[in-house]
């Protein structure tokens, strides 16, 4: 199968990166991200790479998007007004929650507020157990409740009963009546997470809710906007890392959080090969924040236990920690003296000091530019100017206020600063994780990622970093090479041994009919089948694939495999499936990456101050001109449109046939 046209598109919170599949050509584009539209930013984009590409925006075959807007109204609690409805007696659990504590010795520690409050949420006369219906709903009582709600003026309605998971009969009366009743969306637990735990399903279905009008409108706004434009309708990433159809993440709209750090990943593990190492760590440093994850047997992994802005999410999602410390991360001064950066961050408007558009705080990208990182005649994203002498004042500014002698020392500090964060969060997905990051690579990609990785490596002790070739916007195709995915779950609560085999393959029945609803192309799906297993007592599960038929003992055997590899031992205890699992994946097409390089790619040298080495004269790149065996030995530079790398005196770079720079450490073989 060939594709001659594909484009993918993400949008950050600085800049909206794009990247367009011709061929065997790739072209990609940066454009400031239109936070008041994003569409408006995601169409400039694609209008820039077909120019540059020399076709038409009507000749493209494929669109595949990721954006920011579930996870912004998250984030900025921007959302709909959303109402609860749930089991009288039960309106609280979403403020109740869990007895973890924000921050175990802060006496003071206060709670994120929840999504819906109180007034807002309200209780049903209804009982349904593990075991079925106990006293039905009735429907009367529910559309008197939907007048109250439309008196309220509510945009959004969740609905999560008691026990909804075993027997969903009474919460689909009052989801179904209330869609009657209502012109808003109503999100249903069954629908949205059919899985026990009721304060993980509430939240998830209430953020369901709370993130699903943006998620209509701009959704619909942007399928409105290709057609007139004569563009395919996009598909969107999901938070899982696979792509989706725009009717179905409309209606599964918490799908859609952390889509553009998914997709990031995938391309990580479509473009690095991981055979040689334990596995990859992933680091995208953008503009507002920085995303870490790893890749294991080429495959990302995954967690369906996320919290994102203190509200848990269960859906499956590429397991991704994030830390506001981005390019545009301004940096401050704390009450005791001490430098900080982030996460407050410039966004795109008006961005760093160094753009020119009237900002005034220091930030990271600003710290890059007086250290000689980024240079006065680099033009990001191709054609922004950086106004130099402005970040060298607002770097003098700092460190006027944080005591320190000149810019160049804030500069420095502000780089410490933000590296340390950038690191802290690398340990906690390896070291904290039982993984040596030391038998893993690092993939650094977005606009700033390279200019960092060389230190993180150095201070994490990393042998090997690796840059993808479109590295400034791998999100962007990672779009290109994702797959098309689905998920179902539905929890079971049984010991395997003497669990009703008819009963699970029934309910995987039900699971697979339910993906394979969703999928474009239901003869060239595959479907998997996987179940959450924990040992009995146990509060947590591990998930395991199941292959053909439940196996008892074939389940059985991998979940103790999978508890010793995760957590160093196996116990002698009886095992519980408390989930059974379905995914449906159509698989795409990966985009081929053509580097050939005219070997006329040095650009003259700067001075750049490196930590431990002081100010050293660089030699300046331009890397996409850099010829497939080239070694390029440290202090370097090599920059591109969408982003630049580093390379350290201590460092060296070998640029492979596809364009990957590969940079080890001196005296390290590659």
């Amino acid at each position: 199968m060939k594709r001659e046209t594909a484009i993918g598109v993400d949008v950050g919170g600085t800049f909206t990166d794009v990247a367009l599949s011709v061929d065997d050509r790739l072209v990609t584009a940066k454009v400031p991200s239109t936070t008041d539209d994003q569409s408006v930013g995601v169409l400039e984009g694609i209008a820039k790479a077909c120019e540059q590409a020399g076709i038409d925006p009507s000749e493209l075959e494929e669109f595949a998007h990721a954006m920011t807007v579930s996870v912004n109204a998250l984030l900025e609690r921007g959302g709909a007004k959303t109402a609860l409805v749930t089991t009288e007696g039960f309106r609280d659990v979403l403020e109740i929650g869990r007895q973890a504590r924000p921050d175990l010795y802060d006496l003071e520690a206060e709670k994120p507020e929840p999504l819906v409050p109180r007034r807002r949420r309200f209780g049903l006369e209804e009982r349904t157990t593990a075991a079925g219906v106990e006293t039905p709903v009735d429907p009367a009582e529910v559309r008197d409740l939907a007048g109250t709600l439309r008196e309220e003026g509510v945009e959004a309605v969740a609905v999560s009963m008691l026990h909804a998971y075993a027997d969903p009969e009474n919460e689909r009366v009052v989801a179904e009546t209330l869609r009657g009743e209502l012109d808003v969306p109503v999100s249903a637990s069954h629908e949205v997470l059919a899985e026990f735990r009721e304060y993980e399903r509430t939240s998830t279905t209430a953020a369901d809710a709370y993130v699903r009008p943006a998620i209509d409108n701009y959704v619909g706004r942007l399928v409105e906007e290709s057609e007139s434009e004569g563009i395919p309708r996009p598909q969107i990433m999901q938070a899982n890392g696979g792509i989706a159809d725009p009717e179905t993440v409309r209606e599964h709209a918490v799908t859609t959080t952390l889509s553009g750090p998914a997709a990031g990943v995938v391309g990580a593990a479509a473009t690095v090969d991981d055979d040689d190492v334990a596995g990859l760590v992933t680091f995208d440093m953008g503009g507002t924040s920085s995303d870490v994850s790893l890749v294991r047997d080429g495959e990302a992994e995954r967690t369906t236990d996320s919290e994102i802005a203190g509200v848990p999410i269960r859906t499956p999602m590429v397991d991704v920690n994030t830390v506001g410390a981005g390019g545009g991360s301004i940096a401050w001064v704390d009450a005791g003296g001490a430098l900080r950066v982030g996460p407050q961050s410039s966004g795109s408007q008006p961005g760093p000091a160094c753009y020119g558009r009237g900002g005034t705080d220091a930030t990271v990208t600003d710290a890059n530019v007086v250290l000689g990182y980024i240079g006065p005649e680099t033009a990001l994203g191709g054609e922004m100017t950086l106004d130099v002498e402005a970040a060298a004042e607002a770097l003098e500014a700092l460190a006027e206020e944080a005591g320190l002698e000149d810019a160049l020392e804030a500069a420095q500090g502000v780089y410490r600063v933000a590296n340390a964060t950038m690191t802290r969060t690398i340990r906690s997905v390896t070291v904290e994780r039982g993984h040596d990051p030391r038998e893993f690579a690092l993939v650094a990609f977005g606009g700033a990622g390279p200019m960092h990785a060389a230190a993180l490596a150095d201070a994490l002790e990393v042998d090997r970093v690796v840059v993808p070739r479109p590295g400034g916007v791998l999100s962007a195709f990672g779009l290109l090479a994702a797959d098309e995915s689905y998920d179902a779950v539905r929890t079971v609560g049984v010991e395997p041994g003497s669990a009703d085999r008819e009963r699970l393959e029934d309910v995987y029945a039900d699971l697979v009919a339910d993906v394979l609803a969703d999928a474009s192309d239901r003869d060239a799906a595959v479907v998997s089948r996987a179940a959450d297993c924990r040992y009995a007592g146990q509060s947590f599960e591990i998930t395991v694939p199941v292959d053909g038929r439940f196996d008892a003992e074939a389940v059985a055997a991998r979940f103790h495999e999978a508890h010793e590899q995760a957590y160093g031992y196996r116990m002698d205890e009886g095992i519980e499936v408390v989930n059974l699992r379905a995914t449906a994946t159509v698989e795409g097409v990966e985009p081929v990456v053509r580097h050939e390089g005219d070997g006329d790619a040095l650009l003259g040298s700067r001075e750049a101050y490196f930590p431990g080495a002081g100010a050293r004269e660089t030699t300046v790149y331009d890397r996409d001109r850099l010829e497939p065996g080239t070694t390029i030995s440290g202090p370097a530079v090599l920059e591109q449109a969408e982003s630049t790398t580093v390379v350290p005196p201590t460092w060296a770079g070998d640029i492979l046939d596809d364009g990957t720079l590969v940079m080890t450490r001196e005296g390290v073989d590659n």
